[in-house]
């Protein structure tokens, strides 16, 4: 019987830059990468550190109070967001949905997408080369995507029923679903930005 790989665990040194003291203590859900070290969440940085740098910057300036809660990226002492491969953000309190939340997904959906309105779009986007960015353009149309023999018919049955959006375009939160938290007399919060572009 194999055992359960061990969590990644940061090194002294990323915490000392983040400025965060204790023991790291892995957290459920996502992809089982991140840890709770105090009042930190602290996880390998997902994409290019422009991207990682870009997302803090634009968590900093998400408003307060506004229908839904956002943990605040941390800092080096030297003012980055990534450090040896690692970023971290404050801990906000609260269980996962959908199960039973949907109204309150959409709500934290909707209170998001109003305050991300007016971002640009960012250029990262169309370097992106993983497959969920790869998956989000063939299913806009904007790419097409080689697969194996079995999965032809069905992605062609997929793609048929795509239909035009009138909507327009914005910044996004692709992956928002699993990614609410919920904690009682609080608002939702919304955790680990997917950012796309696309119409909310």
């Amino acid at each position: 019987m194999s055992e359960e790989p061990s969590a990644i665990l940061p090194p002294r040194s990323v915490l000392d830059a983040f400025g965060v003291s204790g023991t790291p203590e892995p957290l459920a859900g996502g992809q089982g990468r991140s840890v709770r070290v105090g009042g930190a969440v602290l996880k390998p940085a997902e994409g290019a550190e422009e991207e990682c740098e870009w997302a803090a910057s634009v968590f900093e300036r998400l408003p307060r109070g506004a229908g839904f809660r956002a943990p605040r990226p941390l800092r080096s002492a030297a003012g980055c967001a990534v450090v040896e491969g690692w970023t971290a953000a404050e801990f906000v309190e609260g269980r996962p949905g959908p199960r039973g939340q949907w109204p309150g997904v959409v709500a934290a959906g909707r209170a998001l997408h109003a305050a991300l309105r007016t971002q640009p779009r960012p250029g990262f986007l169309d370097r992106r080369t993983h497959p969920w960015a790869v998956a989000d353009r063939v299913a806009w149309g904007e790419q097409e995507a080689d697969v194996v023999a079995e999965l032809a018919e069905p992605l062609s049955a997929l793609l048929a029923l795509r239909r035009p959006v009138e909507a327009a375009a914005q910044l996004i939160h692709g992956d928002l679903t699993g990614n609410v938290l919920f904690a009682p007399g609080r608002d939702p919060a919304v955790i680990d930005f997917s950012p796309y572009w696309r119409p909310w």
